[in-house]
């Protein structure tokens, strides 16, 4: 399909990458912005955010929507938080947002290594806001409030897409249990947001949306991102349509009126997108 004009984006200027290579000056520190092909890459870092990716490149399952790499992934790097600290401290960063790839060879599925990250950034800089966006942990309680109980500022688990295209699209993921995460990560600790976020354009109806945002209200979700699924490669499966600006603007309508905290809906949204800004303007 030829990209309608409304997702037609200036190519990245290589500088402002470049520029932020350089102030992170480390080859094993990662970022979900450069290993799943993010169009924003040249938008965000020439604007200093982006989204550091825990515990190396490699993911063990094969979701047919992502870019970062999938096999056996290297062995836990304990000087990580360290790198990562040192990294923020020179971006002159006071809003991190921390990933991960899905470690299903890990008995906690990666749980520690995000604590670590937020231990060791808290004790660098007691002010900075830290958001993370997470796995399922095969639906580990046990790993989700080591999580919580570092307390970070947002905690984001996506949904990524409707329940009936999951099979598709997330064979390794369950819907029910994405949705358990957001649900227990209020339950357990209240005070932190909550967020989540899916692409659109991958086969699923309006009704299905309606019905996702749904879910999500009814587990006490804060904050939604809705974007535009763009394949990030030939190899991965083709959007089977390209949604429209005024087709976002009705999702945001829907999640104003449901009663999210704040819903960013567009066709260059993704998870982390803007997102200091996503719970900072409505009264943080």
């Amino acid at each position: 399909m030829v990209l309608p004009d409304f997702l037609v984006k200036k190519t990245p200027k290589q500088e402002n990458i470049r520029r932020i290579r350089s102030l992170l000056d480390d080859v094993d520190l990662h970022t979900v912005c450069e290993e799943a092909h993010c169009p924003n890459i040249g938008e965000c870092f020439s604007q200093n955010t982006l989204t550091f990716m825990l515990l190396g490149d490699t993911c063990t399952r094969n979701c047919r929507f992502c870019g970062v790499n999938q096999g056996d992934p290297p062995p836990v790097d304990l000087e990580e938080p360290e790198r990562i600290t040192a990294a923020v401290n020179k971006l002159n960063l006071n809003y991190v947002v921390l990933t991960s790839v899905t470690r299903d060879d890990l008995a906690d599925g990666g749980a520690q290594a995000f604590v670590n990250s937020i231990i060791r950034l808290k004790n660098s800089n007691p002010k900075l806001q830290i958001e993370v966006l997470i796995p399922d942990f095969k639906g580990n309680l046990d790993s989700l409030k080591k999580i919580l109980a570092a307390e970070p500022l947002v905690l984001n688990h996506n949904l990524e897409t409707v329940q009936r295209l999951y099979p598709l699209i997330r064979p390794q993921a369950d819907y029910q249990r994405s949705l358990n995460i957001l649900r227990q990560s209020k339950e357990i600790n209240s005070k932190v947001y909550t967020k989540s976020g899916f692409m659109v354009g991958l086969g699923e109806t309006r009704d299905e949306i309606f019905a996702l945002l749904e879910d999500l209200k009814a587990a006490n979700c804060d904050l939604v991102t809705i974007g535009q699924y763009l394949a990030p490669s030939k190899e991965h499966l083709p959007p089977q349509r390209y949604v429209t600006p005024e087709e976002f603007e009705i999702y945001v309508k829907l999640g104003n009126a449901l009663g999210f905290k704040k819903i960013f809906a567009g066709p260059f949204v993704r998870s982390s997108y803007r997102a200091k800004e996503s719970v900072y303007n409505y009264g943080h």
